[in-house]
């Protein structure tokens, strides 16, 4: 099969014929028909990530039709629709039997901890547990945008955040995580107000619903204090950055929440005294497990929620190198998703 191949963090992948993954006991080997191209990726390809073993095979946000069939996987055939968690869950441990898959300790991540999505095929382990069945509106390519950035918007925003009708939420970073979190939160009838440093992603904030925007820099703080009336009560960090966190802890009015969902690999420094003294809350997010997809899936199947409209470009994996690249100098606009060319049966 075609492949996106890192052989060396930093370097430009290229495009290469390596063999078919094989389907495991308890697991199954989809085809690929989309996948997401996120800054996660990115961070893994510059070496962020300790369990990349090279060479490597990126690609965590897939949807696909099932190609094999492994030992002891049941209710599940070849073709059917699925998309996944991008946390493969063991669905043993103690966090699994609490239902709280995406921090399952023995959790396995494709495109980090094996090979991944960016190819015409996948394998995926603990498939009895990860496995979600899409529904026949659905296309591969929204689909493909649920695993990661929307769903883990979908858990910050909603299941972690908990936030209400009414309440001020600031978004800081406006990628395919932050854009979802716009989207998530205007739709529980939120006033969001979005924040970047690119004003095409300021304007996609506005259509997907953030009643204000504001360009990233030096007076941010002031004008956002300015547009919530002295504060939000929820901030997120969608992009990862020291600075931003400062920022949205410091917009945040007495009591408030911020939602961490972007990585901080060079680490962060905190205000522990605002903390205490203002008893603000950090609430860290990551992922979404399978088995709470299906609210989601019923807010998009009944249009309110609309993951399909931040899909603003889609390529073939020969793009994906230059495209990856792109993102050292920035985030584009909206959600990039691949297409593996091939669709052999």
């Amino acid at each position: 099969m075609r492949a996106i191949v890192v052989e060396r963090f930093g370097v430009v992948p290229a495009v290469r014929e390596v063999a078919e993954p094989e389907v495991s006991a308890g697991g199954v080997v989809l085809k690929v028909e989309a996948t997401g191209l996120c800054r996660s990726d990115w961070h893994g390809w510059q070496g962020h990530d300790s369990d990349i073993v090279l060479p490597h095979v990126p690609g965590h946000e897939l949807a696909g039709t099932i190609a094999a069939v492994g030992d002891g996987v049941t209710g599940w055939e070849i073709g059917d629709r699925v998309t996944t968690p991008f946390i493969c869950a063991c669905g043993e441990c103690e966090q699994c039997r609490e239902g709280n898959q995406q921090v399952c300790p023995n959790q396995l991540q494709p495109g980090f901890n094996y090979w991944g999505s960016f190819a015409e095929y996948v394998a995926l382990p603990f498939a009895q547990v990860n496995l979600v069945r899409l529904p026949d509106e659905m296309s591969f390519d929204t689909a493909a945008g649920l695993g990661c950035r929307f769903a883990t918007s979908f858990r910050a925003v909603h299941q972690v955040g908990k936030v209400r009708a009414g309440e001020d939420v600031v978004v800081f970073g406006c990628g395919g995580v932050g854009l979802s979190a716009v989207m998530i939160a205007a739709a529980l009838g939120a006033r969001v107000v979005a924040v970047d440093t690119n004003p095409g992603a300021l304007e996609l904030a506005r259509k997907y619903g953030a009643a204000d925007t504001v360009q990233a820099g030096p007076t941010a703080v002031e004008e956002l204090r300015d547009l919530t009336g002295g504060g939000a009560r929820v901030t997120m960090d969608a992009l990862g950055s020291n600075a931003i966190v400062h920022q949205a802890l410091a917009v945040l009015r007495p009591r408030g929440r911020h939602l961490q969902v972007g990585l901080l690999p060079s680490g962060v420094q905190l205000d522990v005294s605002r903390l205490i003294g203002q008893e603000l809350q950090w609430l860290g997010s990551h992922g979404m497990a399978a088995h709470t997809y299906p609210e989601m899936l019923d807010l998009v199947a009944s249009g309110v929620l609309r993951p399909q409209d931040l899909i603003t470009r889609t390529i073939t994996l020969d793009d994906v190198p230059a495209a990856l690249d792109e993102l050292t100098t920035g985030t584009p606009a909206g959600v990039t998703v691949i297409q593996p060319p091939a669709r052999r049966p």
